[in-house]
């Protein structure tokens, strides 16, 4: 979580940049404060161009700077090269007055409150170094003497190396014998001819100014003890042993003065011959377990010297000769340091005691120098001012004390200084943070209000919200109240809070708003997931977060701790849209730990997943054949790696060079978990070889060829394989097989022996030679059975011996027929026929199967006709009796069979005559019904093209059908024994029923297939009504009419159609009668009646049905009238033989169902187009529409019997 706003100020106690203290506001008059200045030494490089020496206080009123060099005022000479800065004290100038600026310096920053001061910052300007120009005499010694050649370097810039080298640049060879102290110096335990030259010199390089210099070569002799030796090669062990002395140091000791820190080097290198061993010890301790020897433990060094390192150190060389010592006083020194920290800057109220402690350690002791102002300040007991030792005490202080007071702390090795700022001063609450500072936190997180304040004497500060006093474990107030910290902050926090600080001089407060805000959350994090290469990977980070912050909020991916960086480009492989990340087209290097963050200002969430990537394997590295002299090797390999996906095998490859250059073949598949192979090759090849990998993602890379490996030739390893025996000719044998591949032959000469001989006959194998793979063997016998063998063989020998395969020669026709030829017919167009196989031997080859041929001599319907068809069948195999089908019925049939073989067919038997009884006759093609009446119906029909006999007449069934489910509800059967009958009347049906007709054709075998069709007979027509009248009154409506006699089994229909014209109230009055008999007119338009007459049974719209007007045909059921539905005094007094009805507002009639016996008949022209309209329109509402509705079943030709309260039965 992250804190909303800027940081958090520096409060009241803290102090600003490198000083830790009291930090006054800028709006409050104080002295200065140094926040920057440059740490000294500095040393001024030829390299460097310019020098800065910075120096920036802060304060109110602002400083003003001035410079102290070597103790004196600087100023500052006005040339373009010095710079200075107008908003401090740094100033800075050319390398060209380097030299000039060469001393001590210190920065002074003041104001009328006091003035602050910097350390002392040395600035060195380094000479060039230089060695001096000198004339050195030949050094010349005995052999066996010691030699020292001093170098004496010059001073110059750190880091420095020193070397001796020849004018040539060629280095001095060092060992035991001879070495370099770290003076520069270079020593020769004792001399040897060989060290006489006229070049040694000392080179000194400083690296940082990049100079090297070296000292005027010297020249040494070395005089031999045996003149007479001219060898450049002295034998040392001719040399008089010499006792040894220490070469470095000098004297009999040494005192060593090392700051704490400091590396401690001790050197003592002796003379003498033999080489003198030199050995430490610490007098009177044990040395530490850090110390390290070097140069042939002629150097000792203790890193970062501390107290206990102190003491005395002897060195001692000694050889057979003798013994050299030495001293080293070693004493550890340290500069000033802080005991504990620098003293703090204060503030405090006047009339208080203000003590300033400064507390050093260091060794020697330091020296403490107080200042004021940058001015000694010394005891002053009459003014309260009292200095003891490293203690300042102001009694009673008052605003004039108020100052910078300086403590200076300092000895032989360095020293500190601080700047105490003194403020005395008595100051109401100033509030330092904000008014109405926003605060914003994540929910559950930790949340830290601020309210610096600054006062004297300090401020008793307390915390509200909304004008409560905070309370609570989850609230804490912090360093005396200027800050409030809520721990694990909920919704409620939310809202204002209240600071207010007072003292004894003033009060003062300040208003903080908090928002608590809802945490950011990855609802769906993205999963582990194994995508193939080359593919698509989607990573999916669904989140939640606080919509206030949705102007910070954002979702980062990073892929191994690296961010994915949002590339605009369309080259670019990952895509980010919102929370979904995509790879294109994946590869090895995308695989790694994928981190979604998703971030706001306040906080963040984070959520990884792992990507595999699979891929191909690698190839397989580092083949290695073993056992290269014989032809069964073993190749090995070392496995690459397998990209996440399993090896599930290795495939070895080979390539020779003579028969199929380049070309690679495989040779074997091991298991994925081998790393080896045992091969078996050919011979006379020069093979290499090579291993690919495969993995469930396919197969990967091959790997490197190994060399050349060169098989020794060998014997055929086998024989030719699939030996083919044929026998094109009747006394040939052609024997083909499978060559050898060229690989096979192990060697040159490749040939081919075929053997054979008769099978089952004391017979020799008769041999051939060939280099072809095929050999025709002639003259021999018809189809006679011979053993063959096949062998390979070159010029190193014969393959193994062959297995002998049986074949025969070649075929010739059959020479005899079947006999015993026998037929059974088993029923009109299927016979069974039979016979006695043909001696093996007759067939002259391998028996095919056998052929049936039959000829239809003539039909029975047509005895006189001659017919010449002709058919035949192939059955295959050994057999002695066959099913034939196909034949045709009443019908005369002869019939022949032979037998065959690959060669050809063989002669016919005797041909045998049969007949195929009478059949069914095949299927009426056409059956319709004429002249289709209420009761009645004329079916006629087409006569059976295929009889399959002589006709007997026809088989007629007739169903009666459901209307609406079409089962059957009668059946009836006729015979109609005239089989040249084309119709039949069939009578006695059910009018307006429909009936489904069957109808076979027979012979005396029986029936054929039944032809079905469908027909509905009609309905009679119903005779219309007549004298239909009406009478129509304000509640009512009276319809007469009178039925016929053959009616009165009927049922009448009534419908009506109402149509209310309503009354204008602007009527005008003078037109009264013409508005009257308008309404009537139209009342009496608009009521119409339906009489229809429905019989029981429907006619529905079949094939052949007769017009439409002949299927408008209506029932009616008997009604009789009430005179009570009529309370008008008129209708009561009508005449009885009429029905009337009527139609008020309060009951109107919906419908009727009248007796038709008693009733007039209406006239047929209403009825036709009344009843055609129900037919269309089916009903009307009560404003005008159909509500009649036909009785019985419902159709479209029929309706339905009205209900309602007007319904009238007798």
């Amino acid at each position: 979580m992250r804190w909303a706003g800027s940081p958090l100020l520096v409060l009241l106690w803290a102090f600003t940049s490198r000083t830790t203290g009291l930090h006054i506001p800028l709006e409050v008059e104080q002295p200065p404060t140094i926040i920057d200045h440059t740490v000294g030494p500095i040393i001024a490089l030829p390299l460097d161009n310019t020098l800065t020496v910075r120096c920036e206080a802060r304060g109110n009123p602002p400083p003003e700077y001035r410079w102290v060099k070597d103790g004196q005022e600087l100023n500052l000479p006005n040339i373009s090269t010095v710079k200075t800065e107008n908003r401090n004290g740094t100033f800075m100038f050319h390398n060209k007055h380097f030299a000039q600026f060469r001393g001590k310096y210190r920065c002074l920053a003041f104001n009328k409150l006091g003035t602050a001061m910097t350390k002392e910052i040395e600035i060195i300007v380094p000479t060039s170094p230089k060695f001096p120009k000198e004339v050195l005499d030949t050094i010349v010694v005995k052999e066996g003497e010691p030699i020292t050649l001093n170098c004496n370097p010059p001073d110059g810039v750190a880091p420095r190396q020193l070397y001796w080298m020849t004018v040539d640049l060629q280095h001095i060879e060092q060992d035991e014998r001879v070495s370099m102290g770290t003076n520069g110096n270079l020593y020769f335990s004792y001399a040897l001819p060989k060290d006489s030259r006229k070049d040694y010199s000392c080179f000194a390089a400083f690296t940082k100014i990049r100079i090297i210099v070296h000292k005027t070569p010297m020249s040494v002799k070395v005089e031999r003890l045996n003149p007479e030796n001219n060898s450049s090669e002295s034998d040392h062990s001719t040399l008089p042993f010499r006792a040894p002395s220490l070469l470095l140091p000098s004297g009999v000791q040494t005192t060593e003065v090392l700051l704490k820190g400091q590396d401690l080097q001790l050197e003592c290198i002796p003379g003498g011959y033999p080489i003198p061993s030199v050995t430490w010890m610490k007098m009177g301790e044990t040395m530490t377990d850090q110390i390290i020897l070097d140069s042939f433990q002629k150097k000792l060094t203790i890193p970062a010297v501390d107290e206990k390192d102190q003491g005395k150190y002897m060195c001692m060389a000694e050889n057979p000769a003798g013994m050299a010592v030495h001293y080293f006083y070693v004493t550890v020194e340290e500069p000033p340091a802080w005991l504990t920290e620098p003293p703090q800057s204060q503030l405090t109220v006047i009339g208080s005691e203000v003590r300033i402690e400064c507390s050093v350690t260091g060794k020697p002791t330091p020296a403490i120098t107080w200042r004021k102002n940058g001015e000694i300040f010394r005891d002053d007991r009459v003014n309260n001012r009292q200095v003891v030792d490293d203690t300042v005490i102001l009694h009673k202080a008052g605003p004039e004390d108020s100052g910078v007071y300086q403590c200076e702390a300092s000895n032989q090795h360095g020293s500190v200084l601080a700047n105490i700022n003194v403020l005395v001063m008595d100051m109401a609450p100033l509030m330092l943070t904000k008014d109405y500072r926003e605060y914003a936190v994540i929910e559950g997180g930790d949340i830290i209000m601020n309210c610096s304040v600054f006062s004297s004497p300090p401020s008793s500060i307390s915390w509200t919200k909304e004008g409560t006093v905070i309370e609570g474990e989850r609230f804490h107030v912090l360093e005396n109240g200027q800050f409030l910290k809520i721990i694990g902050t909920e919704k409620g926090d939310s809202g204002k809070y209240g600071c207010t600080a007072s003292n004894t001089e003033g009060m003062s407060s300040l208003t903080a708003l908090l928002d608590v805000k809802d945490p950011t959350k990855i609802v769906a994090p993205p999963q582990d997931v194994q995508i193939i290469s080359g593919t698509l990977a989607r990573l999916m980070c669904r989140t939640e977060y606080d919509r206030s912050l949705q102007d910070t909020f954002e979702v980062i991916w990073r892929k191994d701790g690296q961010e994915i960086l949002h590339s605009p480009e369309e080259s670019s492989r990952h895509i980010r849209e919102g929370d979904l990340l995509q790879i294109m087209n994946v590869n090895l290097s995308d695989q790694g730990m994928y981190t979604c963050i998703a971030r706001t200002s306040l906080d963040e969430d984070n959520a990884t997943a792992f990507l595999t990537v699979l891929d191909v394997p690698d190839a397989p590295m580092s083949l290695k054949i073993s056992d290269q002299d014989s032809r069964n090797v073993t190749l090995s390999w070392t496995l690459g790696s397998d990209h996440n996906s399993s090896v599930t095998e290795f495939v070895v490859e080979y390539e020779e060079s003579h028969w199929e250059p380049g070309r690679w073949k495989e040779l074997q598949k091991v298991a994925g978990n081998q790393a080896t192979a045992e091969l078996f090759l050919h011979g006379d090849l020069n093979y290499q070889f090579r291993v690919y990998a495969v993995n469930a993602i396919g197969p990967g890379p091959p790997s490197e060829a190994t060399e050349r490996l060169k098989t020794p030739p060998a014997a055929p390893d086998r024989n030719p394989e699939n030996i083919r025996i044929h026998g094109h000719l009747p006394h040939e044998m052609d024997i083909s097989w499978d060559p050898l591949l060229p690989t096979e032959y192990n060697g040159p000469g490749l040939e081919y022996k075929v053997s054979y001989r008769k099978l089952e006959v004391e017979d020799k194998w008769q041999e051939h030679l060939v280099t072809r793979p095929s050999f025709i063997v002639r003259n021999t016998s018809t189809f006679a059975p011979y053993e063959i063998k096949i062998q390979s063989r070159n010029s190193l020998g014969w393959g193994p011996e062959p297995k002998p395969v049986t074949g025969y020669s070649g075929e010739d026709v059959p020479t005899a027929a079947p006999r015993d030829v026998a037929v059974q017919v088993i029923n009109t167009t299927v016979l069974r026929v039979s016979w006695s196989p043909v001696l093996p031997a007759t067939v002259r080859g391998h028996l095919g199967g056998y052929n049936i041929y039959w000829k239809r001599i003539k039909s029975f319907l047509s005895p006189d006709d001659v017919l010449e068809e002709s058919d035949s069948m192939s059955f295959p195999g050994k057999r002695n009796h066959v099913i034939v089908p196909g034949l045709k019925p009443f019908s005369e049939y002869r019939l022949t069979v032979n037998v065959f073989n690959k060669k050809g067919k063989g002669p016919k038997s005797d041909p045998v005559a049969f007949s195929t009884p009478e059949g069914v006759p095949g299927i009426v093609p056409k059956l319709f019904a004429s002249n289709i009446q209420e009761d009645s119906v004329l079916l006629e029909w087409v006569p059976p093209p295929v009889t399959n006999g002589f006709l007997t007449g026809y088989f007629l069934q007739y169903h009666r059908l459901n209307e609406t489910s079409l089962g059957v509800i009668d059946s009836f059967e006729l015979n109609i024994t005239s089989p040249d009958a084309t119709q039949v009347q069939l009578g006695g049906l059910v009018g307006g029923s429909p009936f489904r007709f069957d109808l076979s054709a027979c012979t005396q075998a029986g029936c054929g297939p039944p032809q079905a069709q469908e027909y509905r007979t009609v309905v009679a027509s119903v005779p219309a009504l007549f004298n239909i009248s009406s009478y129509v009154s304000d509640t009512f409506a009276k319809i007469s009419w009178t039925a016929r006699e053959e009616q009165g089994d009927s049922q009448l229909c009534v419908a009506y159609m109402n149509n209310r014209v309503g009354r204008s109230e602007a009527s005008i009055a003078t037109q009264r009668w013409f508005i009257g008999t308008l309404c009537a007119v139209a009342l009496l338009t608009l009521v119409a009646v339906i009489v229809c007459f429905v019989t029981k049974n429907k006619g529905g719209k079949y094939a052949g049905m007769p017009p439409r007007r002949q299927q408008d045909t209506v029932s009616m059921g008997k009604v009789k009238e009430k005179e009570d539905l009529f309370p008008d005094a008129e209708s009561r007094g009508m005449n009885e033989d009429t029905y009337e009805y009527s139609d008020s507002d309060e009951k109107p009639l919906k419908g009727f169902i009248l007796d038709a016996r008693d009733a007039t008949v209406w006239d047929s022209d209403s009825r036709d187009s009344l009843v055609d309209y129900a037919e269309e329109k089916g009903e009307f509402d009560e404003d005008g529409s159909f509500i009649g509705e036909y009785s019985g079943p419902r159709s479209r030709d029929s309706v339905s019997e009205p209900s309602g309260p007007s319904a009238v039965a007798e």
